[in-house]
């Protein structure tokens, strides 16, 4: 008998064969166009630059000042080689004490120090991707649902569907207010997935906001936190990029907000990670942070299938708990943070691009609305495929994001050096220039037509429909589409 590819997918699990994990969003495609033709100043100066990774390098010099002057925190050094075989044997899923003490000791900092958090408490994951599907297999069943407020990371729908059977619904956020989470707009989409039959377990959101860069003020967290409790549903804070705010106002943990609310506190949870705030993704250090008993406890308990290697452990703990350099990191980190953001923002109002207020995360919100041709996502698309084609540059689209409306682009800028940094805002402003430049002289011909034309960069001349295969897999997770029962506020 001839076995045929599709005979052997019919022998294998449905997560194996189904498109839940996705390959085929834009978000994925532009990090597909940046692995086949990365930016080089030199060896390949016309390259795509990648501005779609959300990665914290800007303060890596003094990480290695540290490490130089610790060599007894690595277990792979003389200074430090007789803590080897204690570090190298078996480790139960707790974690070593003093790494649990000093992640708490740091989310404490990272906000003001207002709270204080348990060492017994902190849940070892592997990275925010593992935290966060762990906090979904403890919550929820398959074909429950958790309202998201879009727009949201793009990676949600992966992290929290692929292998847990939920669902996503999204509630959309308008540019009208900023995108504030309002309590309207949380009460349409909980109202329409009920009639729909869906079962709503609870809210997740990220703050400060992947991929707006804002901060949550105390007013909106206050009324989330009331909205789940009169629900009785969870709420789940994803904190990750706590530490990158360089701005007012400050961030707000939500562990500090229900400090003097009267509320169920076993509803509430938290994701963090030190792959954002420190820069060390390749580290996979995620945290569970749970005020639920029992959530923390079979979170401890799933943690067996992703922890944190004890090497790992050994070296952050004394990191984190070198109070010294940890404040000076932190400081440092929100000034570099703060020039980079204005270089880059200030760099594209001088011809025209405005976006989205913000002052926290490793990337912003900017606003290509004015160059669509027609306010639709296939619009945002074609104006997508033209800035990664011709313009070289990996942005990724608003509609990656679940956001409602067309033409805003995450622009990342914490990931590459400043020469790179001139180089893409050289791009940018040439490619907005040349529009404009050709959209008067259209219209100096055509001077009886509508003088308010829109700008549109999707002609036969730019528009190239070439990108990756769909099948060439990218190194990182990509996204489907998700059910949508959206809400609007």
């Amino acid at each position: 008998m001839e076995f045929t590819r599709k005979n052997s997918r019919q022998l294998l699990s449905k997560i194996a064969t189904n498109d839940g994990h996705g390959e085929n969003s834009p978000y994925f495609d532009g990090w597909k166009a940046f692995d086949s033709n990365p930016f080089h100043p030199t060896q390949n100066p016309h390259g795509v630059i990648q501005m779609g990774l959300a990665e914290n390098q800007l303060c890596f010099d003094l990480i290695k000042k540290w490490i130089l002057e610790n060599p007894d925190a690595s277990i792979c050094t003389a200074e430090g080689i007789d803590k080897f075989r204690d570090i190298a044997i078996f480790q139960d899923y707790h974690g070593l004490k003093e790494f649990r003490e000093g992640v708490a000791k740091f989310m404490g900092r990272v906000g003001g120090n207002r709270v204080t958090f348990d060492p017994n408490r902190i849940v070892m994951s592997g990275g925010a991707t593992g935290a966060n599907e762990t906090v979904m297999f403890c919550l929820a069943d398959p074909g429950d649902a958790f309202l998201v407020p879009s727009p949201y990371y793009a990676g949600f729908a992966r992290d929290l569907r692929w292998r847990t059977g939920l669902d996503i619904v999204p509630v959309d956020c308008k540019s009208s207010n900023n995108f504030r989470i309002t309590r309207a707009a949380l009460e349409e989409a909980y109202e329409k997935a009920q009639k729909s039959n869906i079962n709503v377990k609870g809210v997740i959101i990220a703050n400060p906001s992947n991929p707006l860069g804002t901060v949550l003020d105390k007013e909106t967290t206050r009324s989330l936190v009331s909205f789940i409790n009169d629900k009785s549903i969870h709420l789940v804070c994803d904190e990750i990029y706590a530490a990158t705010v360089f701005g007012s106002p400050r961030f707000i943990s939500i562990a500090e907000i229900i400090q003097d609310m009267d509320c169920d506190r076993d509803l509430i949870h938290i994701v963090y990670s030190l792959s954002k705030d420190m820069g060390f993704p390749g580290f996979r250090v995620g945290i569970v942070y749970s005020f639920n008993d029992d959530v923390m406890n079979c979170a401890r308990k799933m943690s067996s299938f992703g922890l944190v290697s004890s090497q790992t452990q050994f070296l952050l703990a004394a990191m984190l708990n070198d109070e010294e350099f940890v404040g000076n990191f932190l400081r440092e980190s929100s000034k570099r943070l703060a020039k980079r953001h204005n270089v880059f923002t200030k760099g594209l109002e001088r011809v025209g691009i405005s976006s989205l207020k913000s002052h926290a995360g490793l990337f912003f919100w900017m606003d290509m609305r004015p160059l669509l041709k027609e306010q639709t996502v296939k619009a945002e698309i074609e104006l997508w495929r033209v800035i990664i084609n011709k313009v070289k540059l990996n942005v990724s689209p608003g509609s990656s994001f679940q956001c409602s409306e067309p033409g805003w682009f995450r622009v990342c800028f914490a990931n590459m050096d400043d020469e790179t940094v001139e180089v893409a805002l050289e791009r940018i402003r040439d490619f907005v220039l040349q529009g404009k430049e050709k959209n008067h002289a259209s219209e100096k011909s055509k001077h009886w037509k509508n003088q308010n034309l829109r700008l549109s960069f999707s002609s036969s001349r730019l528009y190239d429909e070439s990108l990756m295969s769909p099948h060439m897999m990218s190194p990182h997770s990509p996204i489907p589409r998700s059910p949508l029962v959206r809400a609007r506020n």
